[in-house]
């Protein structure tokens, strides 16, 4: 199977990386600037799960892509999802399936109308990573899982290709027949950790200790109020894990927007908190509603002063 993975950062490079290593077919669709580190310095993974590292990896670059591949493995921020559409659209042929990374749900729908929903399969993955000054993917976490199915609960020879092509690549997988309850549920724990740690712009055990464990919960459960309005309520054992994650006294867990808003950089304000809001519009209640105000507004004050 020809895997295509759009971008090398901190998600394409980590998962990529594996399935590299392990032997698959993967090429890299990268920016020029990151085609000519990668020459320079190969593609580097420091994990506690086993480091990588492969000299001059496999890229391809928009303007020299010219075949299709069997699974488009896509993990970029919501923001330049337009962008990585037009990129890696002529690798998408009459079987290829994408296999899309990105938090929340609104990526669907622009697949969709892209590619026709057939081609997309739901996915999601769990893992802490990031970029460091030197390109290097490092892995901060034990956690290395990626899950995905067709949204319908169906099997296919396709589905059951790119689960052979995915398994014993040095991560964890699951081929999941409720791919989109899983999605849903990530969403919401995702939503009230950037949430909460966004507006008090503190870790989760500085926002205990300073008597907020309550907000967080509420905080939770309005989440969780829109995805039951949307049919997909959260199971107990995910509420019961997400209370306990974001009320764990001593805690150093932030969001990753948190952390993208203490470097002044973009943030998913819009496809994680807006996208939410707008489908729980009669149940939506007012903490989702402050959480999206202040982001909006961080929006506003770094637009002004860029």
């Amino acid at each position: 199977m020809r895997v295509l993975v759009v971008g090398a950062g901190a998600i394409g490079g980590y998962f990529g990386g594996r399935l590299l290593k392990a032997g698959r077919d993967v090429t890299f669709l990268v920016r020029p600037k990151r085609a000519a580190a990668l020459a320079e310095t190969g593609l580097v993974i420091r994990s506690p799960k086993g480091d990588v590292d492969i000299a001059r990896p496999p890229t391809v670059t928009s303007d020299r892509l010219d075949s299709t591949f069997d699974l488009v493995l896509l993990s970029c921020k919501a923001f330049d999802l337009e962008d990585a559409i037009a990129s890696f659209a002529p690798a998408v042929g009459p079987e290829t399936v994408i296999l899309p990374l990105l938090n929340g749900m609104s990526h669907l729908d622009a697949l969709d109308r892209r590619f026709g929903a057939e081609h997309v399969l739901g996915g999601q993955c769990v893992i802490s990573s990031a970029l460091d000054a030197e390109g290097r993917i490092l892995h901060l976490n034990e956690a290395h899982a990626l899950t995905f199915g067709a949204r319908d609960g169906s099997g296919s020879a396709r589905i059951e290709a790119v689960a052979a092509a995915l398994a014993n690549a040095g991560f964890d997988t699951r081929l999941s027949e409720t791919i989109l309850s899983a999605m849903w549920e990530k969403w919401i724990f995702i939503s009230s950790i950037a949430g909460v740690t966004c507006l008090m712009r503190a870790s989760i055990g500085d926002v205990v200790a300073a008597g907020g464990a309550d907000l967080a919960t509420a905080l939770l459960a309005e989440c969780a109020a829109i995805a039951a309005g949307q049919g997909f309520p959260p199971s107990a054992s995910a509420l019961e894990r997400g209370r306990a994650t974001v009320t764990a006294a001593g805690s150093s867990f932030t969001a990753s927007m948190l952390r993208d808003i203490e470097q002044g950089a973009r943030i998913e304000a819009d496809h994680i908190i807006g996208d939410l809001l707008r489908r729980g519009q009669e149940s939506a209640g007012p903490l989702l509603r402050t959480v999206y105000i202040h982001l909006k507004a961080y929006e506003a004050r770094r637009a002004r002063e860029l």
